[in-house]
């Protein structure tokens, strides 16, 4: 402002009231500090004039890198927090980096709440985090911790894609867990009472896994070592879906002609593959706006306690999942 007030032949205190928009200038003035102010490509600092005012009005969004449901998340946030006021601060959970350096990091640039989409810190450092600044978690349910909850009812997912598959004909059902990633235990467990709801107790079978291709290629090929391969495979995630349909194309097998595969996400991973994900969808538009939704009722609102939103799932069916195949066994 020193700067434009040099050149415009004015006071600072008089630049100031003009970028405030109050009145006190001339037209003519108000014009010309305008126009030096265009020319030496001055922009106000309306991060610095909310702080002066104590408030930064930015959320902080922590999510995981190469995480595509994730990605369709941050991208949902942004229009939620915009339409309210609110800016937005990313920090990614990468290699090397753990999620309380990232959450630090956001704190440190001011942000006044933060959303954690599928936080692995344990409930306790949660729970202290939360009593520091408004925490949501987006995607896992915290227990016993002061933070807001938003997730999909992971056991209705899982029931629908089980139900799918039974409709269908099969049987034999492996589910690849998600080990600690979000979601994974419900998941596992909703798993588990569908094989016994149906008297199927003795065939579940639970491959360990993660939330990664990796993981879920890994789990294919040691399917395909064993003698008796599945009719179908229910999946923690989408890209878990990937890998197994990736491995088991190398492997010569048809999807879903020889082994029915199915996701969880719906993220759009979903929609790139040759084959297309029969998944469960979580929608990001509806979680994104409940989660941003918390985070300022709570800013901006006194004594508000934290609040879970559960949002409804639905099966979305698409070319991965066929009618078993008819033999005993490979």
């Amino acid at each position: 402002m020193a700067d434009v007030a040099a050149r415009a032949g004015v006071s600072r205190a008089l630049v100031s009231i003009v970028f405030r928009g109050e009145a006190g200038a001339s037209s003519a003035t108000r014009e010309r500090i305008l126009r030096v102010a265009d020319e030496l490509g001055y922009r106000p600092d309306s991060a610095a004039r909310l702080l002066a005012r104590g408030h930064s009005r930015t959320l902080g969004v922590l999510l995981t890198l190469h995480q595509p449901f994730d990605a369709d998340l941050a991208e949902a946030v942004h229009p939620e927090a915009e339409k309210r006021g609110y800016d937005i601060l990313l920090a990614t959970n990468a290699p090397g980096r753990s999620e309380r350096k990232a959450v630090e990091a956001l704190l440190s640039h001011r942000c006044e709440a933060l959303i954690l989409l599928g936080p692995g810190s344990g409930s306790t450092y949660l729970d202290e985090l939360g009593r520091r600044t408004v925490t949501v978690s987006v995607g896992r349910r915290i227990t016993g911790a002061h933070v807001d909850n938003v997730h999909t009812a992971e056991a209705k997912g899982v029931r629908q894609a089980m139900d799918h598959l039974l409709g269908l004909g099969h049987r034999r059902i492996v589910h690849v867990d998600g080990g600690r990633d979000p979601g994974s235990a419900e998941r596992r467990r909703a798993y588990r009472a569908a094989m016994r709801r149906h008297g199927l107790g003795d065939e579940i079978r639970v491959v360990p896994g993660r939330q990664t291709e990796e993981a879920g290629a890994a789990a294919a090929r040691s399917m395909l070592a064993e003698r008796r391969l599945p009719t179908a495979v229910l999946a923690s995630n989408d890209r878990s879906a990937l890998g197994l349909m990736m491995a088991f194309a190398r492997a010569g097998l048809d999807v879903p002609g020889d082994v029915s595969v199915v996701g969880y996400d719906d993220s759009h991973l979903s929609h790139l593959m040759p084959v297309g994900l029969t998944t469960v969808r979580q929608d990001p538009a509806r979680l994104a706006e409940h989660a941003v939704r918390f985070a300022v009722e709570r800013l901006e609102g006194e004594g508000v306690a934290p609040r879970e939103a559960v949002l409804d799932p639905k099966l979305v069916v698409r070319a991965s999942t066929g009618l078993p195949r008819d033999d005993t066994g490979r």
